[in-house]
């Protein structure tokens, strides 16, 4: 069992309140990093000091929220309407236990009975907007007694794991984030290692805007959790990526193209070590990269990803070699990072 996945896809950290991940992270960290911080948005930046060999700052970063839902409104029969925090498919809803608020109150997500429906609402696919959470209370004043205004859910998923293939929430992106934990613990780089572990990455790459500016990086590497369309289906469409066959290389999506330079070195890097590997299909949603390179005068930033099936639900799947393989590739494609690679 991988404790820390186990520990970390547990922890409830929907986009915006990432403090319980935070906490969690801070004490995994805290005796492998020379100095760390929390800044003003929440994100928690850690140093580790190279050996003097480079006089590079890099960065690696890893978000640390997750999908869920927040409150919008208390009705009168007790119920609790609310809205998507991130991007969510409403299909994966209808009867998901979810915990809701600092005080994890535990609720089920609900709409109206399918022998309530017409022929037609039998059909349609059910929006957010007819959902409700049921906490079990009778009314408003009941509910609000225990639940606000602006509250988070996030849903109830246990981490197990079937031979090499694990099973949670929130692996988007506590495999990244436990993958930077891992890098940490090793020997120091020839460089400055600045870990950020970021905030309000599903809500628009938020949290790692303020990291990028802060750290002012000469080089990004962005751990991520990316989708595997890699189920059977009816067309002859090749898959983005494949569970078991390796990392997932980025070269651009929907807000970024990545560093043609960086991304060289780390397909380098992976053949020189016998790694596998797999080069992500073009566009589809973006990642931090898409705000670190833009900080300040620029940044030379790509991503390394575990592939993940069924992301932005209440339950993923990776497999575990696919996460130790992000580690080393990432881990090698650090320590052999040279000024020159990246000379015009």
């Amino acid at each position: 069992m991988n404790e820390m996945l186990k520990q970390l896809t547990e922890a409830v950290g929907v986009a915006g309140e990432e403090k319980e991940v935070r906490l969690m992270i801070r004490d995994l960290i805290a005796p492998h990093v020379d100095e760390w911080r929390v800044d003003a948005m929440g994100n928690l930046l850690a140093l580790k000091k190279g050996t003097g060999e480079l006089a590079w700052r890099v960065m690696v970063d890893a978000h640390m929220d997750e999908v869920g839902l927040m409150i919008s409104a208390i009705e009168s029969d007790g119920s609790l309407s609310f809205l998507p925090v991130g991007g969510l498919d409403s299909r994966t809803l209808l009867g998901k236990v979810v915990q809701v608020g600092p005080k994890k109150i535990t609720g089920v997500i609900g709409a109206r009975p399918v022998h309530q429906l017409t022929a037609a609402q039998r059909n349609s696919i059910v929006g957010v907007d007819a959902m409700r959470i049921d906490i079990g209370a009778s009314k408003r004043e009941d509910a609000a007694g225990r639940v606000n205004l602006g509250d988070r859910a996030a849903f109830v998923t246990s981490y197990e794991e079937q031979g090499m293939v694990a099973f949670g929430k929130a692996l988007d992106n506590r495999a990244g984030c436990a993958a930077l934990v891992e890098l940490l613990r090793g020997e120091p780089y020839p460089f400055d290692l600045h870990a950020a572990f970021t905030v309000q990455e599903e809500v628009g790459l938020r949290g790692a805007q303020v990291a990028g500016y802060a750290v002012n990086p000469d080089v990004a590497l962005v751990l991520e959790c990316t989708p595997a369309y890699d189920l059977p289906n009816e067309r002859d469409v090749s898959p983005n990526v494949v569970l078991g066959r390796g990392p997932s290389i980025y070269v651009m999506d929907s807000r970024a193209i990545q560093d043609p330079r960086l991304v060289a070195h780390i397909l380098r890097t992976a053949d020189a070590n016998g790694l596998p590997y797999q080069v992500r299909q073009p566009g589809g949603g973006g990642t931090n990269t898409g705000s670190i390179q833009r900080a300040q005068a620029g940044v030379p930033a790509a991503t390394i990803a575990t592939p993940a099936r069924f992301l932005h639900t209440p339950a993923g799947m990776i497999h575990l070699e696919d996460f130790a393989n992000v580690i080393k590739l990432a881990e090698a494609t650090l320590r052999s990072l040279t000024p020159a690679l990246f000379q015009r």
